[in-house]
């Protein structure tokens, strides 16, 4: 039993060192939160909701770029959680239709949303990560941005924005710094 435990504990390692914790992705996806927040101020927000719901597609690439120039160490093809580290990072787009009905109601609302599912997402990672962060990112996400939307209404929008790219920036670091130990121990 001590080597299996002995080997996962080797595989998880290798998903925090290839990911660099997964800060690379909250790093990317900060910014293009940051940059809807800036054009929500521009743009019709019909227009902005938009760009919320799709900023990935700007985001997902910067984050793959920068995961190869943090992590420390490309992923090992065998490890068995290749699998599921796929399927918890690409479960968010399964959202995808929900977005579209929330759009189509009110786009006002798809901030908030967003945060929520960004939330739930951010849960598994706390064990795979193994970060206390994510517990905490997930629940601030989720329950702060709801407040906020509660507390101002509709002139929650961009509050939410900017909310939950200083969240994503500051988890960064956070999980940065808990892949960093993990593999120093």
């Amino acid at each position: 039993m001590k080597n299996v435990s002995a080997a996962f504990k080797a595989a998880l390692d290798d998903v925090s060192a290839s990911s660099a914790g997964g800060a690379p992705f909250l790093f990317a996806y900060g910014a293009t939160f940051l940059i809807t927040f800036i054009l929500s101020y521009f743009l019709p927000r019909d227009t902005t909701a938009l760009v919320v719901m799709f900023q990935g597609v700007v985001a997902l690439p910067v984050a793959f770029w920068l995961e190869r120039r943090m992590g420390s160490k490309h992923m090992d093809p065998e490890n068995p959680l290749n699998e599921l580290s796929g399927l918890i990072a690409m479960s968010q787009g399964l959202a995808l239709p929900a977005l579209i009905v929330v759009y189509s109601v009110n786009p006002g609302a798809i901030p908030v949303v967003m945060a929520g599912l960004g939330g739930v997402h951010f849960l598994p990672y706390a064990w795979l990560q193994r970060s206390n962060a994510y517990r905490i990112l997930g629940f601030v996400l989720s329950v702060g941005a709801f407040l906020l939307q509660l507390l101002l209404g509709g002139g929650a929008f961009a509050y939410i924005l900017v909310f939950v790219s200083m969240c994503y920036w500051i988890a960064a670091f956070l999980v940065r710094r808990d892949a960093q130990n993990l593999l120093q121990a």
